[in-house]
């Protein structure tokens, strides 16, 4: 079994299949590469193609925000096969940047963000561990519960 194929049929086994990117909502890339690094737009969370709107501590609670992570990773992983061509070029998940839409009063965006983190993990094994960033915001594009953005390292 290929490096690829195993990393593809670790994608099948999770049940994940890969979209196409969504066309960018305003004025920018959904991706730009300058020497070997990948810089990913933020991709909002979606539920049934829809934005996944809702505010942490307020109506969202945290196990849902984790599934909007998780549900924004797996956009990020069609993102990255889009971009690369092939998944197997994803050397290292360098960064990633979350961004929660939370109540005021809200502390629990990094149990959110374990969410897309813990996906990468288990497709990527030890590449997909990164560094990484979690904020609150008082609100998101579209009223979405989650927004991330990515960097990788391509071979």
């Amino acid at each position: 079994m290929t490096a690829s194929a195993s990393l593809y049929e670790k994608i099948a086994q999770l049940g994940i299949e890969l979209q196409a990117p969504a066309a960018p909502a305003a004025a920018y890339q959904t991706w730009v590469q300058t020497g070997n690094l990948l810089f990913i737009s933020g991709h909002i969370a979606k539920q049934q193609g829809k934005p996944w709107v809702g505010q942490l501590g307020r109506n969202v609670d945290t196990a849902t925000g984790k599934q909007a992570a998780r549900a924004v990773a797996i956009d990020l992983l069609g993102t990255l096969q889009a971009a690369t061509g092939d998944l197997k070029r994803v050397r290292k998940v360098v960064k990633m940047m979350c961004l929660v839409n939370s109540a005021a009063d809200y502390t629990e965006q990094h149990l959110v963000a374990n969410g897309c983190s813990e996906l990468f993990g288990e497709v990527f094994g030890e590449c997909g561990q990164h560094a990484r960033s979690a904020f609150g915001a008082s609100q998101i594009p579209l009223g979405a519960c989650v927004e991330i953005e990515l960097i990788v390292e391509l071979a």
